[in-house]
């Protein structure tokens, strides 16, 4: 049985009444969640209380999901609709870079004795990507962090994003060549000054 036949079989079990299952989920895909609130707003503890507040519609959702549609896919459409009407709400524009000295704010770390050079370009690295999603419009922002960091194929990201495929792939490469153009930027040293503390 592979893993989506699990989450499945557990969030009928959650449609069910069983809490034993809910965590199971919620242990599992907690930090995707999480990941992909702060890509929205920003902000670590309001990415947090997002993640909280996703699960707990999840929850109360459960009875809605049906297996045709893979757990993961119905998890992120939950997601992405809660995440896209904070943003309407205007009080977070765009997530900011994490700063130089959040190491909790960083995912591309290398393995233990990099060199500190080659660590300090995964940090610019890291930052020219936060900011070239932050300069995204909200749909870029979600197809491309369910395709690029959650490994989302097209038509479950469409499904999620309530959209075509053929409308995903433009997202996606829109937000692709926003992504290279400021990692081009980078390389080129042509980044400002403030983006590269």
């Amino acid at each position: 049985m592979d893993d989506a036949d699990l989450d499945a079989q557990a969030m009928l079990r959650v449609a069910a009444g069983d809490r034993r299952a809910f965590a199971w989920l919620f242990d599992r895909y907690h930090a995707s969640v999480a990941r992909f609130a702060l890509r929205f707003v920003g902000n670590r503890e309001r990415a947090e209380e997002l993640t909280q507040d996703i699960f707990v519609k999840l929850y109360r959702n459960a009875r809605a999901y049906q297996p045709t549609a893979r757990f993961k896919t119905f998890l992120f459409r939950v997601a992405t609709n809660h995440c896209l009407n904070e943003v309407r709400r205007g009080e977070y524009r765009a997530p900011h870079a994490p700063d130089a000295d959040d190491t909790e704010g960083r995912e591309m770390e290398g393995p233990r004795g990099d060199r500190p050079d080659a660590a300090l370009e995964g940090r610019e690295l890291e930052r020219a990507v936060s900011e070239a999603l932050a300069g995204m419009s909200a749909r870029e922002r979600a197809a491309f962090t369910m395709c690029r960091f959650e490994g989302m194929a097209y038509r479950d990201i469409a499904d999620a994003l309530e959209a075509s495929e053929s409308a995903v792939k433009s997202l996606i490469h829109r937000a692709t060549l926003a992504v290279a153009r400021r990692i081009e930027a980078l390389q080129a040293g042509t980044v400002p000054a403030r983006s590269r503390a």
